[in-house]
């Protein structure tokens, strides 16, 4: 039976890490819910596209109008199995939203399982549950990782990381991984 899947998103969250892990995971059954704090089902978020094009950082562009399926001031945490939580611009300023930061510790009390990706992390280090973990995240934010008291964990772009209930990968490379392990964390089981 599929998991009912809670997704947080802001305005220039990136484009890959929104999109594909949403429509991967309603692939495979899951219900996914994809909000967004002060905006409504059928309204959209601007993505952001990071890529990695051989200077010392990421480059950015406009991506795509991400479609949202649910009213973030009518979500329950509680009802929820499982969250979400693209990288890009977005965890810099939803960390700064107590409703956001209230839902996404309530995953984390439940003992829910959580995939963060990116600077999702960033979301994770201002909710203050990063003590004790093993997390990826891009690599400019293993600052905030490691003064939230997390092991950052340095891997490979297209590679994962699982502790516990918690998945964290570096970038959007790391999407076959990164969902795959978010799947087994669920319980999905694929057969060929």
């Amino acid at each position: 039976m599929g998991k009912k899947i809670l997704m947080i998103c802001g305005d220039f969250c990136e484009d890959y890490e929104t999109m594909v892990p949403f429509q991967a995971l309603l692939a495979v059954g899951h219900a996914v819910h994809a909000v967004c704090p002060g905006k409504k089902a059928g309204e959209t978020i601007a993505t952001a596209i990071h890529d990695f094009e051989g200077d010392q950082t990421y480059s950015e562009k406009r991506g795509h109008n991400f479609s949202l399926n649910a009213s973030f001031a009518e979500i329950d945490p509680a009802t929820y199995d499982a969250l979400v939580i693209p990288g890009g611009r977005g965890p810099e300023y939803l960390r700064m939203n107590d409703a956001v930061v209230n839902m996404v510790r309530h995953f984390f009390s439940a003992d829910k399982p959580v995939a963060a990706i990116c600077h999702g992390a960033q979301l994770l280090a201002g909710a203050r549950l990063l003590e004790g973990k093993r997390c990826s995240a891009y690599p400019a934010c293993r600052a905030e990782v490691e003064l939230a008291g997390g092991t950052y964990a340095d891997i490979p772009i297209d590679q994962a990381v699982t502790d516990g209930k918690l998945v964290t990968a570096p970038a959007w490379p790391a999407h076959p991984a990164w969902i795959a392990q978010f799947l087994a964390v669920l319980g999905t089981r694929i057969s060929h």
